[in-house]
């Protein structure tokens, strides 16, 4: 069976009107789908100040029907993440977690690294990430998702905090051909690209999109609605995307 599963970025919730609208109005669009998602991932900066009050906000929000697996962006701060969203007894280290979403296991890896944008995948998450899927039965494909792409996306301004030594991931990849594809956000640009001989797609934001620089100076276009993707993986662990914006 195909796996069908939504991904939205970079909400940015700060408490104002504006941010809590255009999050309520993807998520209601995700509620009103003739069929409904296997799960939704929600790829960082879901708070915009990593207060304990924006996650709770963001905990009323993504109170689905369906699974949602989210994982920490660089505005995110891991204490409250976890107290406020998670649930959990507040701590700093990395928020690593793993679903099992109907035949697939999606990694929701946290490349954040606190007080900076850049992320990184360090020595503890690299670690988790290389047991995790060493550890899958054979036969199982898996996701992986995180905030900071691996990739330049030709705007200097996510490129200058993309995710920094991105070897390790490529030679987490080379060592686990079970990963169909890797999933980022962080950009705010909907964009698909390739890393390590995988797809490598990058979610649009809910807040505001990147203008490229051929698009004009200002980077940030507020007035585009906010966006999301839909990915697809078939048992021939092949990914397809459609990105689509809400009016």
């Amino acid at each position: 069976m195909t796996l069908l599963l939504a991904q939205i970025s970079d909400l940015h919730l700060d408490g104002t009107p504006r941010a809590t609208a255009r999050a309520a109005r993807v998520l209601e669009h995700l509620r009103s789908l003739a069929r409904p998602v296997d799960a939704l991932l929600v790829t960082g900066d879901i708070a915009d100040h990593g207060t304990e009050a924006e996650y709770e906000e963001a905990a009323r929000l993504l109170d689905l029907p369906f699974p949602v697996l989210t994982c920490p962006g660089n505005h995110d701060i891991r204490p409250a993440y976890r107290k406020a969203l998670l649930g959990e007894a507040p701590a700093e280290g990395p928020v690593n977690r793993v679903h099992h979403i109907g035949a697939t296991a999606v990694l929701m890896c946290d490349t954040t690294v606190p007080g900076h944008d850049h992320g990184l995948i360090d020595t503890e998450t690299a670690q988790w990430i290389d047991a995790t899927l060493a550890g899958l039965p054979d036969g199982v494909p898996a996701l992986l998702a995180f905030h900071q792409p691996p990739v330049d996306v030709y705007h200097p301004l996510p490129d200058a905090s993309r995710l920094e030594q991105p070897e390790r991931l490529a030679a987490l990849l080379d060592a686990h051909p079970r990963v169909a594809a890797v999933l980022t956000g962080h950009a705010h640009t909907a964009a698909a690209s390739s890393f390590a001989g995988r797809p490598l797609i990058i979610g649009p934001a809910v807040t505001w999109t990147l203008r490229l620089p051929w698009e004009g100076e200002a980077p940030a276009d507020r007035d585009q609605p906010p966006g999301l993707a839909f990915h697809l993986l078939d048992g021939d662990r092949r990914l397809t995307t459609h990105f689509r914006v809400v009016q």
